[in-house]
């Protein structure tokens, strides 16, 4: 057992391949080949597929530049530098430009009345709890119920006064001119895997071309107009200015680290990340409050500002890729496997009506072979009155005869046995052992009570087995024994004689064969006669009259049969053994 194990190791095995000669089909192999390779070769390039690739490591520095003068209520027109539209935010990669304001004036610690909010009064102290706070009003209340104005009370509260009043944003904003600012955006960047490192400001990019260089002519220009940004990101910048909002700055690099077509340059888009509708959101916009304190007599006193502005992200993202020959033939061998498309799309022609049905049936029947399994036994049977074969499955209770086949197969002729007939049945002048059978007599379904009742040539014989109760025929009529062709190709002693010299020149002399040999060969003859070549996996079942009408030509000594055995053909090994 473990020199057949080891045996196996040592083996190869290999699909079985069908060549069919055809220009048509030759020709739409290649050119689907050639769509093939074209699409493979393209994808590859297109998507660099042959490289190998690493993510970017990126880091930001802006720089805001502009002045602008703006008037303020309760304060006039002031001049607003970098310093004072900055604000306090400052953010990783991020920056922020004040474009509205709402200033409160002059605030010191003290008592005041409350703003109220939606209707929220009071009436006497009762209505005001001591050292309470929420989330919407500006200090802690004292208990007291004080004048807000001639007709309404709110509670008083300790905080800066006077209190911020107002809640909606100018309109138009403040700072529109804040448009024209523009910002300086530094983005340098690395790739780990590769050592390589880069910046947005190329080399060439020297004094005079920052000073110069605009959005409008340049696509690589670091330099960016706010307005513009904001135009570019779909929004209008005087509507947008008012409340505030997000802009993204988004800084792509897809890079190609290969000598000959080395490029790494950035690309730079935009796009409003917060909700700009007012009505879909709770609190739209982007506002903080900031103050500005002095000293006024000893007393600290502040200018409140709430600002609205715009931040802007800036977000860095891209891959830089370099030639691998891993990659590479990683995926050459991902993509073989779009050829079988060739080999699915060619089968499934022939197998249409598109192409010849002659050749697609040869075809099928070359390139794919059915194994039974052994618990399941496909009989072919052929009838003297039907020109094709049928297939059925063997049963154990009905007779063969009357079994429903499951397929109808047309019947092919075997044009080497019909050559090796004639070529052998040459004339005897020993006709002793040649057998000339009878005429065909006309059947009589009464004249022998022993008939069975599934014979229809009146010359078969009862049988205990389902399988063997078989007859010639479908219909009644005349036995296939009765022909005089049957005698000539079936019975005939020195033919069956020439047949088993023909497949063993070195067995023993004619006279020596056991009848057993001549018996087992006359049953290969007529198979070979009335079923042509039977279908793969099937196994021909000799009809019962001619069963008998052999075994009386050559019986067995003892007169015991083995009775039918399934076999593909009766070969010559099978004679010797005596099987049938």
């Amino acid at each position: 057992m473990p020199c057949c194990r080891l045996r196996a190791l040592c083996q190869y095995e290999t699909n079985k391949l069908v060549r069919i000669q055809s220009v048509r089909l030759g020709s739409l192999k290649w050119s689907l080949n050639g769509a093939i390779l074209l699409f493979i070769c393209i994808m590859m390039l297109w998507n660099r597929k042959y490289q190998e690739f690493d993510l970017v490591v990126s880091s930001v520095t802006t720089k805001v530049k502009g002045v602008a003068q703006a008037p303020l209520p309760e304060v006039g027109n002031m001049v607003w530098d970098e310093v004072d539209y900055s604000g306090p935010w400052k953010g990783k990669n991020t920056f922020f430009v004040v474009t509205n304001a709402i200033v409160t004036k002059n605030q010191k610690q003290g008592k005041c009345a409350q703003v109220p909010l939606k209707g929220r009064f009071c009436h006497t102290d009762k209505d005001c709890e001591k050292g309470a706070w929420d989330q919407q009003k500006h200090g802690i209340q004292t208990g007291s119920c004080v004048k807000f104005d001639l007709s309404k009370k709110t509670c008083e509260v300790s905080a800066w006064c006077p209190i911020e009043t107002r809640s909606t944003p100018p309109r138009p904003a403040l700072l529109a001119a804040a448009e024209n600012f523009t910002v300086l955006i530094k983005n340098n960047i690395r790739f780990p895997a590769f050592n390589y490192i880069r910046r947005n400001i190329l080399p060439e990019m020297n004094d005079a071309y920052l000073r110069n260089c605009h959005r409008g002519n340049d696509s690589l220009c670091p330099i960016f107009r706010l307005g513009d940004i904001v135009r570019e990101a779909g929004e209008r910048f005087s509507e947008m200015s008012v409340e505030g909002g997000v802009i993204g700055i988004l800084i792509k690099w897809d890079c190609n680290l290969d000598r000959l077509m080395q490029r790494c340059l950035p690309r730079y888009s935009f796009k409003r990340l917060d909700e700009k509708e007012s009505n879909k959101t709770l609190y739209p916009g982007l506002n903080f409050r900031f103050a500005k304190y002095n000293t006024v007599n000893g007393v600290e006193e502040r200018t409140l500002y709430k600002a609205f502005g715009i931040r802007f992200d800036v977000m860095v993202f891209g891959q830089a890729g370099k030639f691998s020959f891993i990659q590479l033939i990683i995926y050459i061998g991902s993509t073989l496997s779009y050829y079988a498309l060739t080999t699915i799309l060619i089968d499934w022609l022939i197998g249409t009506s598109c192409y010849s049905a002659e050749v697609g049936q040869n075809y099928s029947e070359r390139k794919v072979e059915s194994i039974q399994d052994q618990e399941k036994c496909i009989l072919c049977v052929s009838y003297i009155d039907e020109n094709n074969l049928r297939l059925v499955k063997r049963s154990q209770k009905k007779s063969l005869q009357v079994i429903k086949p499951m397929s109808v197969q047309p019947r092919k002729e075997d044009p080497g046995h019909l050559r090796a007939i004639l070529c052998l049945l040459q004339p005897s002048d020993d006709t002793n052992d040649d057998v000339q059978p009878s005429l065909g007599k006309k059947t009589d379904p009464n004249a022998k009570p022993h008939r069975p009742a599934w014979c229809m040539c009146d010359s078969c014989a009862p049988s205990s087995l389902p399988e063997e109760e078989l007859c010639c025929r479908r219909t009644e009529g005349t036995c296939i024994t009765s022909s005089p062709l049957f005698g000539q190709l079936v019975l005939r002693r020195s033919l069956l004689e020439a047949v088993l010299l023909y497949q063993d020149p070195l067995s023993p002399s004619v006279k020596k064969l056991q009848t057993a040999a001549l018996r087992h060969c006359a049953y290969r003859e007529y198979i070979s006669w009335w079923f042509g070549v039977p279908p793969n996996d099937t196994h021909p079942a000799i009809p019962s009259c001619c069963v008998w009408r052999i075994r009386r030509e050559y019986p067995s000594p003892d007169g015991q049969y083995s009775g039918f055995r399934p076999v593909k053909m009766t070969s010559m090994q099978a004679c010797e053994n005596g099987e049938l």
